[in-house]
């Protein structure tokens, strides 16, 4: 069952829609599935290697949703045979994301899910992005003091889809891998929490939600 799946508005959403089981703990990705951030996110890497002459094709750019910024400017050079410098491209990425991040919405049946869970089931985040943009997002939708964990691209060695994201958030919170429930929109997001031995809500069509 995925959350595009559900018909009618965020309030209609049930908790019976969820995979079975009892879950010890909620753990979301930010971007794509918290936050309508994605397109801000495209937008700021193509400003970023516009100078560099790169095009980054946004069908790729999407498939590679989860990885870290470091990981997407090296794999864009092998792929591509360019020469970016990997630290001042994701430093000037990162700065157009958030001269604009201010305008960034929820994915409101989404959070809709995280505002109801307060107080009643530990909630970590787990993203692939820079801790200063995840908290940053956070706050724009409003929900940076929800969570007992935020796991970052800085507190793990391996990114999405290797399921390092996720493993150190249910380590954190302390709830074992298999009692934890996963929201994810991205295939690699979604191929990490699988490796983690966590089930998870599939968050796919961003034009269903919301």
């Amino acid at each position: 069952m995925t959350v595009a799946d559900v018909s009618g508005t965020a309030d209609r959403f049930s908790h019976s829609d969820f995979p079975e089981g009892a879950f010890g703990a909620y753990i979301f990705d930010c971007d794509g599935t918290l936050a309508d951030s994605m397109p801000l996110h495209y937008l700021s890497w193509k400003a970023a290697m516009a100078s560099h002459g790169v095009d980054f094709p946004e069908a790729l750019f999407y498939s590679w949703g989860g990885k870290k910024g470091r990981e997407i400017v090296s794999h864009l050079n092998a792929l591509l045979g360019t020469a970016m410098d990997v630290d001042e491209t994701v430093k000037a990425k990162q700065a157009y994301y958030l001269d604009s991040v201010h305008r960034i919405q929820p994915i409101e049946i989404v959070l809709t899910i995280a505002r109801q869970s307060l107080g009643r089931i530990p909630m970590a985040v787990a993203s692939g992005g820079n801790r200063r943009l995840v908290e940053k997002t956070l706050t724009a939708i409003g929900a940076l003091d929800w969570f007992d964990v935020v796991v970052c691209a800085e507190d793990y060695a391996r990114g999405k889809p290797e399921p390092d994201p996720f493993l150190e958030a249910a380590r954190q919170l302390s709830v074992p891998p298999a009692a934890c429930l996963v929201f994810e929109d991205t295939v690699t997001g979604i191929q990490a929490a699988a490796a983690a031995g966590m089930k998870y809500v599939e968050v796919r069509d961003r034009s269903a939600i919301g």
